[in-house]
């Protein structure tokens, strides 16, 4: 059983930061992809930043030089570090684990950005 547990979202002015987590238990190995993705409402699920397979990043062009992807694999833990939020960056974020066995996700964590 694998288990992802977001947390630190919240609401913050534009130009603000936030930090975000996914805390990863269970079986977590043969990892094939591991990412965050959002979701606005009224608009499809997108990827936001994720690390491939062979370790390389890769991030949706309206996030990049803001948004830092990064991991602590002794923790089981891999953030996003949101800078410059922007309003249109406004959605339920979620993690998630691509493994050789199945595809798993967050319960989400909401960021929402003032203009």
């Amino acid at each position: 059983q694998v288990q992802l547990v977001e947390s630190g979202g919240g609401l913050v002015q534009a130009g603000g930061s936030l930090r975000l987590s996914c805390a990863a238990s269970g079986s977590i190995f043969r990892v094939i992809a591991m990412g965050w993705y959002r979701q606005a409402p009224g608009k499809q699920r997108e990827l936001v930043a994720a690390f491939t397979s062979i370790g390389s990043t890769n991030y949706a062009d309206s996030v990049k030089g803001r948004f830092t992807i990064s991991r602590d694999n002794a923790k089981n833990t891999m953030y996003l570090q949101m800078n410059s939020l922007k309003p249109e960056d406004t959605a339920v974020y979620y993690c998630n684990a691509v493994l050789a066995y199945g595809n798993y996700w967050g319960q989400g964590t909401q960021v929402t950005v003032s203009s």
